[in-house]
């Protein structure tokens, strides 16, 4: 039996790019134009690759072609070799994300989707229109785990803790906002402008990613309550940001949520937003980064968009690039790399 490596020996790697755009168009004389040879020389590709694959990969039916049962397991498989045989080439070279077909995950919660998503998603369309964009959202404590995070994704967003605090990270600041108290409209207990801090510690609470056996936690949430002077009692917790005013809506219970989500959603839900009996801890949102992504040209571009996106989603100001020019409108050099 032959190993891999051998077998891939065999194959001209060319020969994959040809495959893409056939399985993608399921049409030889489309998928050569695509790839910018003649018809025939695509018929040839093709005959090559059912020989390697033992596999007719288009079979025709009614006068067009169908992908065969194998030929449907090659297309996520051969788009993800191609792609990184072309991020393989592009490495150390210049970035171009006019033309990337690059992927970029990026770790950060629904209330940091709500501050700057639709910015960043925007600014990738219009300036990267290749390019993926692959938002991880945080499900639980993301402190606990940023080693490994940190490791697999190109940027995190979030608040610093201390685990935050190892060699191997970088981080830019992306903006800033307050801890507010949120109840229904027609909930009049809690005062007019700042909670009352009885009714807080009689009341019942939404929690986001409460987790009464390690009370206070790493949470953020959880360490409010804690410089609050409360332990709450949970009525409702949920795994989630944005779904906390929900469950506070038509009810007498009481949250704590971050400024600028808790404006948002009162904008369509009946809620009242109060500031705190009491100081919290400011909240400091952070992109976080790999060291070994510092200098990546592709990399550095992509922090840039993310720093724009929040400006531009928490209302600060933009101003220009360091030529001068319109980061948005005109010739968006600062969108492009930096020099090397």
């Amino acid at each position: 039996m032959k190993s891999a490596t051998s077998r891939l020996t065999r194959l001209d790697l060319n020969l994959l790019v040809v495959l893409r755009e056939l399985l993608r168009e399921r049409n030889v004389t489309r998928a050569a134009k695509r790839v910018g040879v003649s018809q025939p020389a695509a018929s040839a590709a093709l005959s090559r690759l059912r020989r390697y694959f033992d596999d007719d990969l288009l079979v025709r039916r009614g006068g067009k072609y169908e992908l065969s049962a194998l030929a449907f397991q090659l297309v996520d498989q051969v788009e993800a070799v191609c792609e990184g045989v072309e991020r393989l080439i592009a490495t150390g070279s210049g970035f171009d994300p006019a033309t990337t077909r690059r992927e970029f995950e990026i770790v950060m919660s629904d209330f940091a989707i709500t501050v700057m998503g639709e910015r960043l998603a925007g600014l990738m369309n219009v300036h990267a229109p290749g390019a993926r964009l692959n938002v991880v959202l945080v499900r639980e404590a993301l402190s606990a785990h940023i080693g490994h995070t940190i490791q697999v994704a190109d940027c995190v967003v979030s608040q610093a803790t201390s685990r935050f605090l190892i060699p191997e990270m970088c981080s830019s600041p992306l903006f800033e906002d307050r801890w507010v108290c949120v109840v229904a409209e027609g909930n009049t207990r809690f005062g007019e402008d700042v909670a009352d801090m009885d009714a807080l510690m009689d009341a019942t609470w939404v929690v986001p990613y409460h987790d009464d056996a390690k009370f206070p936690s790493m949470v953020p949430v959880s360490r409010q309550f804690a410089r609050l002077g409360v332990r709450p009692r949970v009525a409702v917790r949920v795994d989630s940001f944005h779904a906390v005013p929900y469950l506070v809506a038509s009810t007498d219970r009481v949250a704590l949520m971050q400024g600028r989500l808790a404006a948002a959603c009162s904008r369509y839900l009946p809620l009242r937003v109060l500031d705190c009996p009491r100081p919290l801890e400011p909240l400091e949102i952070q992109l976080w980064w790999h060291v070994r992504h510092d200098v990546d040209p592709g990399h550095r571009w992509f922090r840039r968009i993310v720093e724009r996106a929040a400006r531009e989603g928490a209302g600060e100001p933009v101003g220009t690039d360091p030529a001068g020019t319109d980061p948005v409108g005109g010739e968006v050099d600062w969108l492009r790399d930096d020099p090397a």
